[in-house]
Parts: structure tokens; C-alpha cells; sequence
């Protein structure tokens, strides 16, 4: 015999688009990149995650018994007009999660600083807390999903729930960006649905990622096509292997950054 079930409870505005706490509507509701990387902090619509990033900041590592962690959602960095894109994966539960800023804290992050900074792109080659004076020239960087999940592995749920954000952040950048760089196999699968959110045509089939895969996306206004590169990501688990090299990096980074209209240094 089944079972009575509780009685349900409120809706949850996470299961509603239009409502203004959902990502949908509060990215949409966004009239700039300041106004969108404010509001992105409150979101609350992935309980897991939420459960996660503030259990973290509870627990902490022992490294960082004194941090205050940021343990909210993580907002993109870079200038508003950045002509070229860099798209990760999600904050680090001890590096982004921690520190309030993206890829900052952790051992992918100190590689992708290092390189921008080498290119010319950053003014400094550390990038170690929010408000350490770190710079970025041309260039912008953000997550397709804003909040640390457990072991690195968002759902897809999660995954598409957060989509609004960075959908909403390229549509803005749109007068400006020529060149975005998929940061590993979950960013280039995430980043597709986003750019055609944002107004730019995918090709039949989708284009598959790689490292060193490129792409000419046209826009659909008629405006400048953008040109989408794959770069496996700046993990340790890539760098340790020799999967990804220093030089690859910075050769695949400067390559998108001459495409995007950009001047990066030579070696």
C-alpha cells in the first residue's frame, strides 16, 4: 500500500524562471556587468551546492583556520570591454570558495595568472586574495557554474540551472569580446548552449572539444563572428601529467589574445 506522503511544502523560487530570485530572471534583470557580478552572490538556487560551499567554509582546511571564507557564489573578473574570455569550470571549494575571487588561492590558479602575466595580460603573476592589487588587461574570466560542488563534479541540473549567468554576462560583453577560451571539456560543453543564449550561431553538429580546438562563431545581429578555442584546463591533474605544459598554455592563450585584438609579449 503506498504511503501517505507530507503535505508539500512553499515553492521553491529556484523551480520557477520568472521568478526574481531564480538565475533566469535575475540575470535578465541585470542591466551591466556590475549590477549582473552583484546580484550573482545572492543566488541560493542549487541547494546542494549551497549545502556544500557552506559546509566548507565551516570546515575549512587546516591551512586556513583563519580565513573568513567568501562561501557564495563567484562572481567573473576582468574588465567590463574585456575582448578576450576565459571560461573555467567551477570555484575551488578551498580556492575561489575561500577567497571571493575566481581561480584565486589554488594551484590552477597561480598556473593561469602566471601565464596572463607572462603574456603581458596581468600585472602580476599571483593572484592570492580578493583586493591583493592583481589586474587583468583585455581579458575577463568566469565559471559557467558559480558555486564549489563536491568533488569538482556539478550536475547537469546544477550545471543548466546556472547557465543564465554566464549567458547573460556574454551577451554583455558582446559589443567587446572576440575571443572566448574553453578551459577543459566541461566549460566547452557548457559554453555552447550559452553563446547561442547570447546571440552567436553554432554550427550542425557541435564542434568538439580539444586542445587547440577552434571554432568561427558568427553572430547573429550581423555583428563581429567570435572565435571560440579549446584549452584543457589548468588542473594539476593536467599539469602534473605533462597534459598541459606552461608553454602550451601560454601558446594557445597568446593565439586567442592576438585574435581578440590584443598585444600579448612574446617570449
Amino acid at each position: 500500500m503506498p504511503q501517505p506522503q507530507p503535505p508539500a511544502g512553499p515553492p521553491d523560487p529556484a523551480d520557477n524562471p520568472d521568478h526574481p530570485r531564480h538565475p533566469a530572471a535575475a540575470a535578465a534583470r541585470a542591466a551591466d556587468l556590475t549590477a549582473l557580478d552583484r546580484v550573482v552572490t545572492g543566488c541560493r538556487a542549487c541547494p546542494r551546492l549551497v549545502e556544500w560551499r557552506e559546509e566548507t567554509a565551516r570546515t575549512k582546511r587546516r591551512a586556513y583556520l583563519d580565513w573568513d571564507y567568501w562561501a557564495r557564489p563567484i562572481p567573473g573578473f576582468g574588465p567590463p570591454d574585456a575582448p578576450l574570455v576565459l571560461v573555467g569550470l567551477a570555484p575551488a571549494a578551498h580556492g575561489a570558495n575561500r577567497t571571493g575571487r575566481i581561480f584565486t588561492g589554488d594551484p590552477s590558479g597561480d598556473l593561469l595568472y602566471a601565464a596572463l602575466h607572462r603574456l603581458g595580460l596581468a600585472n602580476r603573476a599571483e593572484s592570492v586574495r580578493h583586493g591583493d592589487g592583481l589586474a587583468l588587461h583585455g581579458v575577463r574570466i568566469t565559471d559557467p557554474v558559480r558555486c564549489a560542488p563536491p568533488d569538482n563534479k556539478p550536475t547537469t541540473a546544477e550545471r543548466d540551472t546556472c547557465r543564465p549567468w554566464i549567458a547573460r554576462e556574454l551577451d554583455l560583453l558582446r559589443p567587446t569580446v572576440r575571443s572566448v577560451v574553453a578551459l577543459g571539456g566541461f566549460a566547452w560543453q557548457a559554453l555552447l548552449p550559452a553563446l547561442d543564449a547570447a546571440g552567436w550561431t553554432l554550427p550542425r553538429p557541435r564542434p568538439l572539444f580539444g586542445h587547440g580546438a577552434h571554432v568561427t562563431l558568427p553572430a547573429r545581429d550581423g555583428g563581429p563572428p567570435l572565435e571560440l578555442y579549446g584549452c584543457y584546463h589548468v588542473s594539476p591533474r593536467n599539469t602534473n601529467t605533462g597534459r598541459l605544459s606552461t608553454t602550451m598554455l601560454r601558446e594557445l592563450l597568446r593565439t586567442a589574445a592576438r585574435t581578440a585584438g590584443l598585444d600579448p609579449a612574446e617570449e
